[in-house]
């Protein structure tokens, strides 16, 4: 026995060690599951905690949608263990979540109210995804703050991901947008903000050379001014360098990555500037009583880094008590309470009474005006190059004077001081202006931007028309004839039976004339041309049994058709009967194509045509008839906008009339018209309009009970069937010309 221990220690190591290779892979090939998922709330942000089977490598691949605010988490090789599928959850920012199950993966959607931060991290089986909600301490777009949209490891691959396009446009709102074409949607990417720029940088990535540049985007008329892309060893970075006041938004959507960046409208009231609704500076807890206002306006001085200037006509006590407030909430209640009110200028704030504050911008506003008095006026010439001068006068001409407008006063929207003079040349298409040099440099700076070329745009439209037809008919006629009652003609001698025939004197004489032949000897003679020797006869036949009918006649009306008779006579060959049938079969296919073309220039309307004036009358008020005239005609009417983003925006009327039937008073029209308004992608075709008709008849004509008769019923019946089909397609493609192409 101890030595068969001893033996069987060995064989159970053995065993061990075959068993646990074979669950370590059973484990591995096992997928993970997603067991629950639990929400809450710590320090103003919403956190969810999700539970899971096996621990996680590393964090899901993950991408953000603007619109509507989501949050997309993809886990590869795992199931959904909740048991549901979407739950209702309000709580902060997050209103819902959906986790669905597509083959071996899930995927999660946050559902938010708007665009937030966040952040995931795994520890062992648990994932935390933490929602920066309003009002947190770091919000999206501050300085230093990072947002990941993907792990920045290596791709489940373990490849390097490549950088495919770069474009930037400009949206409606005047925002600049990069958008970024990457091969990979797992690509690791981080925005920050380093100063005055924003950096975003694709983790493990390649950069082709043709994207190595610089993008200067001035003209575009947005935040941003330039677009430059580089590599920083593994990685690839583009650095958005924006002027002003500017806030962004970042998200992928599959393989795209967009950063938009708006503009922001700086407001004097606001401590912080942005378009962010609610307050966002830290939360703080303030207990005092009646402590001295200047005293107060000090310990904010101290808490937001801010530096604080205090009028001397600020004076009094507060007395508050304060518990997590935001401290630019704070700030505001206390100055609605002392009625003041603050400017802001950089890291400076200036808190003063309001009626102070308003005197003051009325000092500014009248020693400006005292500025532009004590600058000696000149004259100085602007020439035109594209624009009009009559245009540029109109705009730099005050608005019309208004009954509350002082004598001179040139209104809030004038480019010209109260005593500027603007003086037009239209030959050579110069404006002339007298006025401060303050006001002259902005004129010129204005004139740099609106003078340039007008862009055009080839428009082509394609009118296709085709049309299918078809039809089947079918048609018979039966009837009898009876030719004994017919005279049989006349008969040419020679000129040896002519004068034979002249020499006679009685009509038997003929009978016996070889010329004759077989008829029989009842012919007689009932004209005789002497000049040509031609002998007109007769013979003569009983009267007709049977006269000429059409027992059925249903034969096809219209088109020429295929024939086919069968005759049934007599011997003689004086009685007939006749069969005729008549079949169609019609088979058709047409196609029409239209394609005017018109050139114009931005925002001008143009227009082209081509057919027919059609005469018509009309009753005038005196009773009598006048012509008047109306069009038959393909026309093309466009007015194209050329969008900042080079896109295309199109007024269209599109008209293909054509000649109807004719009435009493003249022809009528039919008429095919479009009117719409579409925005089309340069060089692209869009299909703007389509009409399509079908047109089904079968019609049969039968004599009453013969007709319904079965297998001779065809013989007193015609039947005829059509099928007609038109169908009408209105496409549109414009081209934005290059100054080059359009001087060609």
């Amino acid at each position: 026995m101890k030595y068969m221990r001893i033996w069987a220690c060995p064989l159970v190591l053995l065993a061990l060690l075959g068993v646990i290779p074979l669950a370590v892979a059973q484990t591995a090939s096992k997928p993970n599951v997603i067991e629950n998922v639990a929400v809450s709330k710590a320090d103003g942000n919403t956190i969810l905690k999700i539970g899971l089977q096996q621990a996680l490598i590393a964090t899901p691949a993950n991408f953000v949608i603007a619109n509507p605010a989501r949050i997309v988490f993809d886990f590869p090789a795992t199931e959904n263990g909740l048991g549901y599928s979407n739950k209702v959850i309000n709580e902060g920012g997050l209103r819902s979540f959906s986790l669905v199950q597509a083959g071996d993966r899930s995927r999660l959607v946050l559902n938010l109210d708007k665009t937030s931060r966040f952040e995931a991290r795994p520890e062992g089986k648990f994932l935390f995804i933490t929602l920066q909600d309003e009002g947190a301490a770091s919000a999206v777009g501050a300085v230093g703050a990072v947002q990941h949209f993907a792990p920045t490891g290596t791709t489940g691959k373990d490849a390097a991901t490549s950088v495919r396009d770069i474009k930037f446009r400009r949206s409606k709102d005047g925002a600049g947008v990069v958008l970024v074409d990457l091969s990979s949607s797992d690509t690791g990417i981080d925005v920050r903000q380093k100063g005055t720029n924003l950096l975003v940088s694709f983790k493990k990535s390649k950069l082709p050379d043709p994207l190595r540049r610089r993008l200067d985007v001035v003209d575009f008329g947005t935040p941003v001014t330039a677009v430059n892309t580089r590599t920083d060893g593994d990685d690839v970075t583009i650095e958005i360098v924006p002027r002003g006041l500017w806030e962004h938004t970042a998200y992928q959507s599959d393989g795209q990555f967009i950063v938009e960046v708006r503009p922001v409208k700086e407001d004097a009231n606001k401590v912080f500037q942005g378009s962010k609704k609610g307050f966002q500076g830290d939360a703080i807890s303030l207990n005092f009583q009646n402590i001295p206002l200047r005293e107060l306006l000090h310990v904010f001085a101290d808490i937001t880094n801010f530096n604080i200037v205090v009028s001397d006509s600020v004076t009094g006590n507060v007395s508050l008590r304060l518990n997590d407030v935001p401290w630019d909430q704070a700030l505001e209640i206390v100055l609605q309470q002392k009625n003041l009110a603050m400017r802001k200028s950089g890291s400076v704030i200036w808190i003063a009474p309001q009626d102070e504050l308003a005197a003051h911008d009325d000092q500014l506003v009248k020693a400006r005006d005292s500025a532009f008095a004590a600058d000696p006026p000149r004259l100085e010439l602007f020439q035109l190059n594209y624009m009009k001068a009559e245009e540029f006068h109109n705009m730099l001409s005050p608005p019309a004077a208004t009954a509350g407008d002082k004598a001179g006063d040139k209104g809030a929207g004038s480019f010209l001081s109260p005593i500027g003079k603007v003086t037009i040349d239209k030959r050579t298409n110069q404006v002339f202006v007298y006025d401060i040099p303050t006001k002259l440099e902005l004129i010129g700076t204005l004139l740099k931007q609106i003078d340039r070329p007008v862009r055009q745009v080839l428009i082509e439209a394609r009118i296709v028309e085709a049309d299918t037809n078809f039809s089947k008919q079918l048609g018979v006629r039966l009837g009898g004839h009876d030719h004994q009652g017919m005279n049989v003609g006349h008969k040419v001698l020679g000129q040896d039976g002519l004068r034979f025939g002249l020499a006679a004197s009685t009509r038997d004489a003929y009978t016996h004339l070889p010329e004759l032949g077989a008829y029989p000897a009842t012919a007689f003679i009932t004209g005789v041309d002497a000049a040509t020797g031609r002998i007109t006869y007769t013979r003569e036949v009983p009267a007709p049994v049977l006269t000429d009918s059409q027992f059925s006649n249903n034969p096809i009306l219209g088109n020429p058709a295929g024939q086919f008779a069968l005759t049934l006579f007599n011997k003689a060959k004086t009685q007939l009967l006749t069969l005729e049938l008549q079949a169609l079969e019609a088979d058709g296919k047409g196609k029409t194509i239209s394609s005017p073309r018109i050139m114009t220039m931005d925002q001008m309307e143009a227009t082209i045509q081509q057919g027919l004036r059609v005469p018509y009358l009309v009753a005038t008020a005196s009773g009598a008839t006048s012509v008047a005239w109306q069009d038959a005609n393909l026309s093309l009417k466009v007015k194209p906008h050329i969008t900042p983003d080079g896109r295309v925006m199109m007024k269209l009327m599109i008209t293909k009339n054509a000649l109807g039937p004719r009435d009493v008073l003249g022809y009528t029209i039919k008429t095919k018209e479009v009117v719409s308004d579409v925005l089309v992608e340069n060089g692209g075709t869009i299909v703007i309009g389509g009409i399509f008709e079908q047109e089904e008849l079968e019609s049969t004509q039968r004599v009453p009970f013969l007709g319904d008769l079965p297998y001779v019923g065809f013989l007193f019946k015609t039947k005829q069937k059509s099928d007609k089909r038109v169908e009408l397609l209105i496409m549109i493609t414009p081209k934005i010309m290059d100054d080059a192409v359009a001087l060609r």
